[in-house]
């Protein structure tokens, strides 16, 4: 009873002060509001990146082929020099999985060959080497010293890179750990046309895994298939958004011919699926006008024309329950070995879980500091309040004064103004709550990503309006309380 007539006195006392009590919650308003406006668009911006980092794979692991460091240069130079020594007798080594002969690229290739997939069986000079590959279990060589000594080249050459054959051996390696692996190469860029409209498009050369490891989802018809790239078909699957602006809802494309005219060429693909299009993730799109999908052809068909008919990059897939770190490490100790005679190029495995937690770590530290700067405010708001107080606690002096000598004790004297200040900062921090959804929304909208208003922060908000209330509220009380009454009683 005693505190629902304190809370009875304190609404009559703000509405007896309309404006002062308003610009009395303005400070907590805005502190509240700016927390969670903050917040929310930092919240929104982290959930774009994770979905779209997660929609590029984050647990998944890319092998790139690529120049080797100074220091690891150096070392494997002196090895090579060791290695040299030998270089006559292993360079018979071609039919069982031998390695290839050591050298820098710009030297000779030491031969090395393995079940017949080696990417070099020359004996001439300045070729890079290109070693034993792929199923018999050899590896790329670096090129022997057997001819002239070439220069060497910053540039990766096609025996640098991984043919298919030792991808897949990669795979058969690991075989208990891995789903399956994407290989792709980008083919021309180009329009689609049809007599009345065109449509942009990115050509994509891919296998057949590349559809898991992407999570592209098809609407109509099938994906590329192992058959289309052994025969190097001129098949293509176009997104839903192509289909509809070339062929219309009344045609079914499955079966129908596409041309893609690009800057040098016209090619002509037949339509065996469709697939859903996904803008990239959280991010703003053109109009469809000027969109530009994929659109994904067998990954020959793009290498008959490639300068590299090789592989530099290609996705992993582990398994469920795979401990991604652990099996990064044991696909770069596997790929060490096989480019441990190549002195100029390696193969590097790596991962986006760890770069993703590096990402939202760091976001989420920039929204907490942003917060904080924000919940300056709230401060201000709160020596504010405490300020009003004071000012109350002297223009009731009378008021304290007569009710302390009609019996009230200080302690309820004192809870009285506990409660107003309460009260003023409740209110406070519902309006800073609303606006600072709103706030949210609005800036996540004009940002281009999904709102994501956290409960917790609101919750927080709110709560810690509350402890302003009760925390700057505290001394006008007490100094309320301590008031002599007949000293109260005569103040004017």
């Amino acid at each position: 009873m005693f505190i629902k007539e304190n809370i009875l006195l304190s609404i009559a006392g703000l509405k007896s002060n309309k404006m002062r009590s308003l610009l009395t919650m303005l400070g907590i308003i805005i502190g509240i509001a700016s927390v969670i406006g903050v917040v929310s668009v930092g919240n929104a911006m982290t959930s774009s990146v994770t979905s779209s980092m997660s929609s590029m794979g984050a647990s998944n692991i890319t092998v790139n082929v690529q120049e080797k460091s100074t220091t690891s240069t150096s070392s494997t130079t002196t090895k090579n020099s060791t290695n040299s020594k030998n270089s006559n007798s292993n360079s018979k080594k071609n039919d069982n999985g031998g390695s290839g002969g050591g050298g820098a690229p710009g030297g000779q290739g030491g031969g090395g060959a393995s079940s017949g997939s080696g990417i070099m069986k020359s004996s001439g000079g300045g070729m890079p080497g290109g070693g034993g590959m792929s199923r018999g279990g050899g590896s790329p060589g670096g090129g022997g010293p057997g001819g002239r000594q070439g220069k060497t080249s910053s540039t990766e050459k096609d025996t640098d890179l991984m043919t298919m054959e030792q991808i897949n051996e990669v795979e058969d390696n690991f075989s208990d750990k891995i789903s399956t692996i994407s290989v792709s190469e980008n083919g021309s860029s180009g329009k689609v046309k049809s007599s009345s409209t065109y449509a942009n498009i990115s050509t994509v050369g891919t296998n057949v895994g590349y559809q898991d490891v992407k999570s592209i989802s098809m609407k109509e018809g099938r994906y590329i298939a192992q058959n289309d790239i052994d025969q190097s078909k001129n098949v293509a699957v176009v997104s839903d958004k192509l289909a509809t602006k070339i062929f219309g809802d009344s045609v079914d494309p499955i079966g129908q011919d596409v041309k893609v005219y690009t800057s040098d060429a016209i090619y002509t693909y037949t339509v065996v699926g469709v697939y859903t299009y996904k803008a990239s993730g959280g991010s703003r799109t053109t109009s469809d006008d000027d969109l530009t999908t994929d659109l994904y052809i067998p990954v020959t068909v793009v290498k008959k024309t490639a300068t590299n008919k090789n592989y530099q990059t290609f996705t992993i897939k582990p398994k469920d329950g795979v401990d991604v770190q652990s099996f990064t490490t044991e696909v770069t100790n596997y790929l060490s070995k096989l480019y441990e005679k190549n002195n100029k190029f390696e193969a590097v495995a790596s991962n986006m879980e760890s770069m993703l937690e590096s990402q939202t770590s760091m976001m989420s530290t920039i929204s907490v500091a942003i917060s904080a700067i924000a919940g300056i405010s709230l401060l201000v708001g709160g020596i504010g309040v405490m300020n009003i107080m004071l000012v109350s606690v002297t223009e009731r002096t009378r008021e304290i004064g007569t009710r302390k000598a009609l019996g009230a004790k200080s302690g309820h004297i004192q809870m009285q103004f506990i409660v107003e200040s309460i009260i003023i900062c409740s209110i406070g921090g519902i309006l800073g709550i609303l606006l600072g959804v709103v706030i949210g929304v609005m800036g996540s909208k004009a940002m281009g990503y999904s709102s994501a208003i956290s409960p917790g922060v609101i919750l927080i908000s709110f709560t810690f309006s509350m402890f302003i209330g009760v925390f700057f509220g505290y001394y006008p009380a007490k100094k309320a309380a301590k008031l002599d009454p007949i000293e109260a009683l005569r103040y004017e």
